[in-house]
């Protein structure tokens, strides 16, 4: 086997459909984060930071304006201590969402 198939076989290997599937909706999350925390950094953050579950939960409001319920699990992942690092890190003071 030639270096080069070997290494695709091992590349195709690591993209499970489940990775696939959470890179997919965190992107998706990110349009739903961005416009209540002003994007950037702070989309990142709180993306990263939040769960399986929690993403599914931002990706229902694509295309929809944030409503109460997503503003307060935004809310809720802000809080975490890593999500408030992340925010550190990258130089970016914590959003209200409001």
């Amino acid at each position: 086997m030639t270096r080069a198939l070997m290494l695709s076989a091992l590349l195709v290997a690591a993209c499970s459909p489940e990775d696939v599937a959470d890179k997919v909706g965190r992107r998706t999350a990110e349009t739903v984060v961005a416009p209540v925390v002003g994007g950037g950094a702070a989309t990142a953050c709180v993306v990263q930071n939040a769960d399986a579950a929690e993403i599914q939960a931002l990706v229902r409001d694509v295309g929809t304006v944030a409503g109460t319920s997503t503003k307060g699990l935004i809310a809720s992942i802000l809080a975490r201590p890593a999500t408030q690092s992340c925010l550190g890190a990258a130089g970016v003071a914590p959003p209200v969402v409001m």
